[in-house]
């Protein structure tokens, strides 16, 4: 095993420090007339958000330490444990129903979303699994069609919830990696064609889908129904203009934006500090990918490459979908903010993914 720096990328760290602030003001931003309505407690959701950001610091600061090529040697058992969690979530009485998708798991007054740790525990089997065969992912029988099977396995349960976000940001990411392990064009082309017949079933065979895509080509046509998220969200961000409306000053979180701490938070940062605020969290996610590939790139040996552009390709993919629903891009899926949105599971293993990327820097050359 090679030796690592002592020294891990503390610019990416600073990054990811920084994202957290905003977030923490943000959070409390655009809760605390809900979490007053609600709970009657203005601080409900921002002391909450500081517990999630506390644990996850920690396990970001203990996985930083911990040498990630140990993630290789028992990538097996913890994708094995992420596929029992999506086994169990879906278990009635086991799994709890928010939003009509039965994706958490209670422990005490908190919960688990699995879907979360499957993103992070195939990111790192896949990784392992790539670097032992390599060799093989020419071959469509060897190679690509086993990694693939896995891929579709994991996504299959995740729709089961059902959680399209969460599973596309899982299959673009895996996908990623096994185009950048040397799979062959045709290979995907004929992927890309059946994920296109699969898609549209997947579309077709629930209304509630078929409806986001009409609401998303024309919102104002159930401006009360369907359009209503989209509509409120252009509405925070159209009125920020240049510098926003002020720090706390928003309208739209005033019960327009339902729960806006969550996956329309970026709207809100929109509404309150305008162009030049969305402007400057975008740079930092930018700057968050620049550093991940350039560690992808410097590290010494082949698991921690494709662990590095993994959790860099999930991060940005994740981000990318958020700011195009909020912006009226795409039709709304629930994907969070990566740390910026409220949130337990998403946040955690988010920082926790963070953690094993900088003990990677720890072992490149930048």
């Amino acid at each position: 095993m090679f030796k690592q720096q002592s020294k891990p990328d503390y610019f990416l760290l600073g990054l990811v420090i920084a994202l957290l602030i905003i977030g923490g003001v943000m959070v409390f931003s655009s809760s605390y007339v809900w979490a007053d309505y609600k709970y009657g407690d203005a601080f409900f959701y921002l002391k909450r958000q500081l517990l999630f950001v506390g644990v996850g610091i920690v396990a970001m600061f203990f996985l930083m330490m911990t040498p990630y090529g140990l993630w290789k040697k028992y990538a097996k058992p913890i994708l094995l444990g992420c596929f029992v969690m999506l086994g169990l979530v879906l278990i009635p009485g086991v799994g709890l129903v928010r939003g009509g998708a039965q994706s958490w798991i209670g422990v005490g007054a908190f919960s688990i979303q699995p879907s979360e740790f499957m993103k992070l525990g195939l990111i790192i089997f896949l990784s392992a699994y790539l670097t032992f065969n390599q060799k093989y992912i020419t071959s469509f029988k060897k190679g690509f069609f086993p990694s693939i099977i896995l891929v579709f396995t994991a996504f299959g349960l995740i729709m089961l919830q059902p959680d399209l976000g969460t599973g596309v940001v899982l299959v673009l990411t895996c996908m990623v990696l096994i185009f950048a392990a040397g799979a062959k064009f045709t290979h995907f082309f004929g992927l890309a064609g059946l994920g296109i017949v699969a898609f549209l079933f997947l579309i077709i065979s629930a209304p509630y889908r078929i409806k986001r895509i009409t609401a998303f080509i024309n919102p104002w046509e159930d401006p009360l129904g369907d359009g209503f998220q989209i509509i409120q969200s252009l509405y925070a961000i159209g009125p920020g203009g240049l510098m926003g409306v002020g720090l706390g000053d928003s309208i739209q979180k005033y019960f327009y934006l339902p729960e806006p701490q969550t996956d329309f938070i970026f709207a809100i940062l929109g509404e309150e500090l305008g162009f030049i605020g969305g402007t400057i969290v975008i740079i930092l996610f930018i700057l968050i990918f620049w550093r991940g590939i350039k560690i992808a790139l410097t590290t010494q040996d082949e698991f921690g490459r494709y662990l590095a552009l993994g959790i860099t390709t999930m991060l940005s993919i994740q981000v990318m979908i958020n700011i195009s629903v909020v912006i009226g891009l795409i039709p709304v899926t629930g994907i969070t903010l990566p740390f910026l949105s409220y949130g337990g599971s998403s946040l955690t293993l988010t920082l926790c993914a963070v953690g094993i990327l900088l003990n990677i820097s720890r072992s490149s050359t930048i």
